[in-house]
C-alpha cells in the first residue's frame, strides 16, 4: 500500500514550504487510496519551541489536511497518538535508533568519532584555506578496537558517524528531477548519533520511514544532497529505499529564497491576516505544480482528483502575493452573505463594535434574521466585492454599524472635485430633500435617477454632489459608491446622517 509522511521539526510556526510538503504528501496519498502519516522530528532539543506541536496540529486541522497516523489533540488540549507504528515523536524512539546504530557499527557501516569540536573546526578551516570541500578526515576510523575501548572507558564523549561506501556512484530516480547520480567520495561521513545520545535527522528518518512502511518521501529540494546518504543507509541495513520526490524551492519575487526578511513565511501569518483556507490551499498547490490546463481554481476535493506528482516542476516557484490576494478575493465573493458574516463576526470583537447596537449579534441569528441582522447582512454584502482579506472587514464595515460617522471638514473639502463648504451644504440639503421624497431606498436605479436630477437642477458636476454625500454617510475617504451606501443604509439612516453632518457643517 502506498504511504507518505510529513515529518516537521517543532522549531516554530509551520512554514508555508512545510505546508506545501504536507499538502502534496496528503494529496498523493489520498489520490492513490493510500495512507498519510504525521511524524514529529524533535530530536534537536536545543531548537525545540514550546507549543510548536500544538500549533502544527491545529494548523493542519484548520486546512483540512487529515492523517491516518500521528499525534492529535483532544478537546481539552492534550496530545494523544493514533496508529500502530508509534510513538510518532522521535524523542521517544531513541532506544530504537541506538539499536540500529549498533547494528551499523557491528556491520562496519559506522564508527565512533571522539574528535573535539576544536579539532573539527581547525580541520575545516584548513580545508577551506586549501579550497577543498569541508569533510571529516576519518581520523577516528583508524583507531584500533583497544584504543576505542580505552576512550569509552575514560568517558571521552563521542558521536557515531556513517561510513560512506567507496566504489560505484549512488544512483536513484527522483520523481521530479529524474535520474540522479552522486559520487560517494564527495559525500561526508555524516553524524548519525550525537554525543547526547540523540540521533540526527539522517538516521532517524531512515529508520522511521522503514519501520512505518513509508513508500514515497516527498520533501523540499534542500534535502536532495542528503538523499545519497540515506540510500547508503538503506543499503547498509538491507532495506528497499522509498521513492523520492524533491519539491522546488519557494522564491521571493526577486528569485531569492523565500525568507522572513522579505515577508511572512508562516502559514499562521496568512490565517491571521484573513486569508481563507480555500485560497491558501489553492495558492500553495500551484506553487510548483502545473495542472496542464487553464484551470486556476481548485478545492481540496478537486486537488485530490487532479493533482499529479509527475507535473511538479523542477524550477523554483515564485511566492506571488498578488496571486494569493486575487484567489482570496474570488473565494470571498463566492460566499453567501451569511457565510461571510460568520467569518467576519469573530474579527469584530473590538471596543467600537461592542458599543454599537449590533454587539449582541451571534451566528445563530443568521438562520432567522430580524431587522437588525438583515441590515448587518446587507452591509456585509456591500463590502464583499471590495474585500481582499477578512482582516480588512472591520474597517470596511465600521461606518455601517456605528451610530454617527466621523466629521472631517478637510476630507469633505475637495479641491480636485471643486467641493467648497458652500457647495457641500447646498448639495447635502437638496439631496436630502429629493431623497426624502422617495418611499423606499430599495431600488438602486431609482436612487441614481433621483440624484442625477438633483445634480442637473443644481447645475453642478457629479463629484460636487456625490462626494459630499459619500463623506457625510461614511466619514471615510474610501468606501463603496454613494448609491450603494444609500441603498445599504436605507432611508432612515441616510437622512439622519445627512442631517447630523449638515448640523456640524453649518455651525
Amino acid at each position: 500500500m502506498l504511504k507518505t509522511r510529513f515529518a516537521p521539526s517543532p522549531t516554530g510556526l509551520l512554514h508555508v514550504g512545510g505546508l506545501r510538503t504536507a499538502l502534496y504528501s496528503y494529496l498523493f496519498a489520498r489520490q492513490n487510496k493510500g495512507e498519510f502519516v504525521l511524524r514529529i522530528e524533535d530530536t534537536d532539543q536545543k531548537r525545540y519551541v514550546e507549543g510548536a506541536v500544538e500549533n502544527l496540529i491545529r494548523t493542519l486541522e484548520w486546512f483540512g489536511i487529515d492523517y491516518d497516523e500521528g499525534p492529535l489533540m483532544t478537546k481539552d488540549g492534550k496530545i494523544e497518538e493514533k496508529g500502530k507504528n508509534g510513538s510518532y515523536f522521535q524523542s521517544k524512539r531513541t532506544d530504537i535508533y541506538k539499536k540500529y546504530a549498533q547494528e551499523l557499527l557491528d556491520k562496519g557501516h559506522a564508527y565512533r568519532c571522539f574528535c573535539t569540536e576544536d579539532r573539527l573546526t581547525k580541520m575545516r578551516e584548513e580545508q577551506v584555506a586549501k579550497k577543498r570541500a569541508p569533510m571529516y578526515d576519518r581520523a577516528c576510523l583508524k583507531l584500533t578496537p583497544a584504543e576505542i575501548e580505552q576512550k569509552i572507558s575514560a568517558g571521552t564523549p563521542f558521536v557515531i558517524r556513517q561510513k560512506m561506501p567507496s566504489g560505484d556512484p549512488i544512483k536513484f530516480k527522483d520523481v521530479v528531477r529524474g535520474d540522479m547520480e552522486f559520487n560517494p567520495k564527495t559525500i561526508d561521513d555524516q553524524v548519525l548519533i550525537k554525543s547526547d545520545g540523540f540521533p540526527t535527522y539522517h538516521l532517524a528518518n531512515v529508520v522511521d520511514d522503514h519501520m512505518m512502511g513509508i513508500t514515497h518521501v516527498i520533501r523540499g529540494e534542500e534535502w536532495l544532497p542528503s538523499t545519497p546518504k540515506h540510500i547508503a543507509l538503506y543499503n547498509a541495513f538491507g532495506w528497499t529505499p522509498p521513492t523520492f520526490a524533491h519539491l522546488p524551492l519557494l522564491l521571493n519575487p526577486d528569485k531569492t529564497k523565500l525568507s522572513k526578511r522579505q515577508g511572512d513565511v508562516a502559514a499562521e501569518d496568512y490565517m491571521t491576516k484573513g486569508y481563507l483556507k480555500e485560497a491558501i490551499i489553492n495558492f500553495i498547490a500551484l506553487l510548483g505544480w502545473n495542472p496542464g490546463t487553464t484551470e486556476e481554481f481548485f478545492t481540496l476535493e478537486d486537488l485530490i482528483k487532479k493533482f499529479s506528482i509527475d507535473r511538479v516542476q523542477k524550477a523554483g516557484a515564485v511566492f506571488n502575493l498578488e496571486k494569493l490576494d486575487w484567489l482570496n478575493g474570488h473565494y470571498l465573493r463566492s460566499k453567501t452573505p451569511e457565510e461571510l458574516a460568520k467569518l467576519i463576526l469573530p474579527r469584530l470583537q473590538t471596543k467600537w463594535f461592542k458599543e454599537t447596537d449590533f454587539a449582541d449579534i451571534e451566528e445563530e441569528n443568521f438562520k432567522n434574521p430580524n431587522e437588525k441582522t438583515t441590515y448587518f447582512l446587507k452591509a456585509v454584502k456591500t463590502i464583499q466585492t471590495r474585500l481582499k482579506t477578512l482582516s480588512e472587514a472591520p474597517d470596511m464595515i465600521k461606518f455601517f454599524l456605528i451610530e454617527e460617522p466621523a466629521f472631517d471638514l478637510a476630507l469633505l473639502l475637495n479641491e480636485k472635485m471643486k467641493v467648497t463648504k458652500e457647495i457641500a451644504i447646498k448639495a447635502l440639503e437638496e439631496s436630502k430633500k429629493d431623497l426624502g421624497n422617495l418611499k423606499e431606498f430599495t431600488d438602486l436605479q431609482q436612487i441614481q435617477n433621483t440624484l442625477a436630477e438633483t445634480i442637473k437642477r443644481l447645475n453642478l458636476k457629479n463629484g460636487q454632489v456625490l462626494w459630499p454625500l459619500r463623506v457625510a454617510l461614511s466619514g471615510e475617504q474610501y468606501s463603496p459608491g454613494t448609491f450603494e451606501l444609500i441603498e445599504t443604509l436605507g432611508k432612515e439612516k441616510t437622512l439622519k446622517r445627512i442631517n447630523l453632518y449638515l448640523d456640524k457643517l453649518i455651525q
